[in-house]
């Protein structure tokens, strides 16, 4: 069953946010959008790559009005440290959570038995709380946050502007189309 236009399910988890530490619910992603970047765990190779590429793109998330979560299987307390030691995952300015129980992991479908760790899993989700995009794939591949920002825009788009889709390599400012009989077989 895939999670798009599901609710996401309620939770409770501890992060790092600032020097501080917080807790995170599914309230905490109402009434704005939300990006829950899925990674294995803390300390990894590839994991501060993928970090550092969301803080050098946290103002555009910022601009867009949605917030930016990284969530490992780790606790939150590895992520202070981690956080504190590595230049790249320093640069984050968005929670960190710690997902421990696997209880994130499961409910989003990214959860990897075996090693008790998360695929790399992106979400973006809607200020009402329903799941509107989806990427989950292998470890080795790490993302480009980029084209997240792209989805987040088109996501935001066409919820403001029902009846109108976005089309391949859709960027904010672009053409949409308005789906109808007279463009079947006209594209």
């Amino acid at each position: 069953m895939s999670l798009i236009n599901t609710q996401v399910q309620a939770f409770k988890a501890q992060a790092f946010h600032n020097g501080k530490f917080i807790e995170v619910t599914e309230q905490s992603l109402k009434g704005k959008w939300s990006v829950l970047i899925f990674m294995p765990a803390a300390f990894t190779f590839n994991c501060p790559t993928e970090i550092e590429d969301a803080a050098n793109n946290y103002a555009e998330f910022q601009k867009a009005g949605a917030e930016v979560y990284i969530v490992t299987t780790d606790t939150h307390f590895s992520h202070k440290v981690w956080h504190e030691t590595s230049p790249a995952v320093g640069k984050a300015q968005f929670p960190l959570v710690g997902d421990p129980t696997h209880q994130l992991t499961n409910a989003f479908g990214v959860h990897i038995a075996e090693e008790g760790l998360a695929l790399r899993g992106t979400f973006i989700i809607n200020p009402e709380g329903t799941i509107k995009t989806l990427e989950i794939h292998s470890n080795e591949i790490a993302r480009d946050v980029t084209e997240t920002l792209r989805k987040l825009k088109a996501a935001q788009y066409t919820a403001s502007h029902p009846g109108e889709v976005c089309p391949a390599k859709w960027k904010e400012g672009e053409k949409t189309l308005a789906p109808s009989l007279d463009l079947v077989g006209k594209i």
